[in-house]
């Protein structure tokens, strides 16, 4: 069984919560990430995605230079267990509508994993499965 400490993200990229909606865009374009964790001291207070960007801070017309973080951050971040099936993680993001969850490991943020991770393991887990099955078929006899 896969797990979700498998597939995660491993040092996730995390900022600040005064650092302002432009800049935290910029960072996960440069990062070339969806999601930055909001750290405030030692401690992971929230998350802030691309969704976030455009649906609570874009489409408010404030200005995005003096908003922050802060401001439009999903708090607290949802966690699933590291030692958790993939399908378990799945079924988590479904159920609570988001695309990133934080992986902990004995209550401690250790990762991310994205609903791209996700798919990205069912892809390769396809592929391995339909290789497998063209491999063992058996030949075809012919008649010359």
């Amino acid at each position: 069984m896969s797990t979700v400490a498998q597939i995660m993200t491993k040092r996730p990229k995390s900022i600040g919560p005064k650092v302002s909606i432009a800049s935290a865009a910029k960072t996960m374009r440069q990062a070339r990430v969806g999601s930055l964790l909001i750290k405030k001291g030692k401690q992971f207070v929230g998350i802030v995605t691309d969704t976030d960007i455009v649906r609570r801070a874009v489409a408010s017309g404030k200005p995005l230079g003096k908003l922050t973080v802060e401001k439009i951050m999903t708090a607290p971040v949802c966690t699933i267990e590291g030692s958790e099936a993939i399908d378990d993680a799945q079924s988590m993001m479904a159920d609570l509508g988001v695309r990133h969850l934080g992986v902990s490991k004995n209550g401690e943020i250790i990762g991310v994993i994205s609903v791209r991770d996700v798919l990205s393991f069912y892809k390769r887990y396809a592929q391995s499965k339909i290789s497998a099955e063209i491999s063992y078929e058996e030949p075809k006899i012919t008649q010359d």
